[in-house]
């Protein structure tokens, strides 16, 4: 078992804790397999502040727990960098950076940070559990999402992303999967953990690219410095996605994917559906502009165009409401 003090693993009879010697709780039987070493590690790392409950999934950086925080009793996700990659200084780094990236940025469709942590190997940091799942899930589910709600999605993303801009922070890593819903159906933005910002030096020194081949815009696929606008390009990446069900640039490997960024228009949304709404297609394709003073500006301006779209539509009510809302600017936000 665990300790509820230390997060040690401990044999079921024993009677106090191997590590910290504080008593275990009585258990009626004995479990029928050990856990894995990350859990072992993660539950010693975080003691007892949280509960680790089951790993949701992951990916190339890290490894996604749900948990609850204890004693408050509130839903929580803990990525957890790879161990192998937590040994790498450059990597290490780049998570921290995630963690105060994040840290900078309070903003209603920012996922926010709880909590960051470093114990041995074990590196984590911990965000509230969104009950609504990743528009990449929605994607690979419905395949076509409704224009109206990638529209409304988008609108509260983008305004995430200008608040970002203008503290000098760029995602430079937007993609489905990194744009969370709540239940109630709110977009938000996730993971900024290769994100640039004024007050950093650059990770990138080296000329590399870095962030998802199929999201990059032109200038990051290059190498060259990045500013919001390479953001609102990878929007709108993932708006056409969400609307056809593939991104406009595939190819064999990262290099063929960049390449298509850099060299190749990509096809109208209106060749692929004509169904789709034609002012909608306007704004995406926009977005796609391979000059950057071609492309929206501000996060906001493009929300605008967003909110101008839904204005139009009709069934629209309530991803209308939400996308209003997100634009809607706070007095701290009035500049």
């Amino acid at each position: 078992m665990f300790c509820p003090e230390c997060g040690t693993w401990n044999r079921a009879s024993a009677a106090t804790c191997s590590r910290c010697g504080g008593p275990l709780p009585v258990v009626a039987g004995t479990p029928v397999e050990r856990p894995d070493d990350e859990i072992t590690a993660l539950r010693r790392a975080t003691g007892s502040r949280y509960r680790i409950m089951r790993r949701l999934g992951g990916g190339g950086m890290a490894t996604v727990y749900r948990a609850e925080q204890m004693p408050l009793g509130r839903d929580v996700v803990v990525k957890v960098l790879h161990a192998h990659l937590s040994r790498d200084a450059e990597m290490a780094e780049r998570f921290r950076r995630e963690a105060e990236a994040a840290a900078q940025l309070v903003h209603p469709f920012i996922c926010p940070l709880l909590d960051f942590g470093r114990s041995s190997e074990t590196v984590y940091i911990v965000m509230p559990f969104l009950g609504g799942g990743s528009l990449a899930e929605r994607v690979q589910k419905e395949r076509a999402v409704a224009p109206a709600i990638v529209a409304a999605a988008a609108a509260q993303v983008a305004v995430g992303l200008d608040h970002a801009h203008r503290r000098g922070v760029v995602h430079r890593d937007v993609k489905p999967d990194n744009i969370l819903f709540d239940e109630d159906g709110n977009a938000f933005i996730t993971d900024f953990g290769i994100a640039t910002a004024r007050f950093h030096g650059r990770l990138t020194a080296s000329g590399r690219a870095m962030g998802t081949p199929h999201y990059m815009s032109p200038e990051q696929a290059m190498g060259k410095l990045v500013d919001g606008r390479s953001d609102l390009y990878a929007l709108g990446v993932v708006m056409y996605e969400a609307l056809v069900g593939f991104p406009p640039f595939d190819g064999a490997d990262a290099f063929s994917v960049g390449y298509k960024h850099v060299h190749e228009k990509p096809v109208n949304l209106a060749e692929i559906d004509s169904r789709l709404p034609a002012q909608l297609v306007t704004v995406v394709m926009r977005c796609l502009n391979k000059p950057v003073d071609e492309r929206y500006a501000r996060g906001d301006e493009l929300a605008d165009a967003l909110l101008d779209y839904l204005s139009s539509t009709e069934d629209a009510a309530a991803p209308r409401r939400s996308a209003a809302l997100a634009r809607r600017p706070v007095p701290s936000e009035r500049a």
